[in-house]
């Protein structure tokens, strides 16, 4: 899960399998596991569907996630200096907010 690897750092340092994610947030919030991984499923089903329309999803002091389309690209392999053809792909970018990036430093 991407929450799972971003926000790991705010509640221990370390990197939380989605269990232990879980587990802390009910733990936190007071409800029980299954409503917990409950919440983050529809969380997370529902970013995935307006990421999928292109839309921007924004979480409030935490930061934005945008899908964007990396242009089709030229490489050369440096061994055998083959010339390739990159296709063009949409990647999901992630833009932290002014005072997310301050809690992290």
């Amino acid at each position: 899960m991407i929450l799972t690897f971003m926000l790991s750092g705010l509640i221990g340092g370390d990197v939380m399998n989605n269990k232990e994610f879980i587990a802390e947030l009910s733990r936190r919030m007071g409800y029980t596991m299954k409503d917990t991984s409950s919440l983050m499923s529809a969380l997370v089903t529902e970013m995935t569907a307006q990421l999928e329309e292109e839309n921007v999803v924004s979480v409030q002091n935490f930061g934005s996630f945008e899908v964007k389309k990396k242009q089709e690209r030229v490489v050369v392999n440096p061994a055998t200096q083959q010339r390739m053809l990159v296709p063009p792909k949409l990647i999901i970018s992630f833009k932290p907010t002014a005072s997310f990036k301050e809690k992290m430093q």
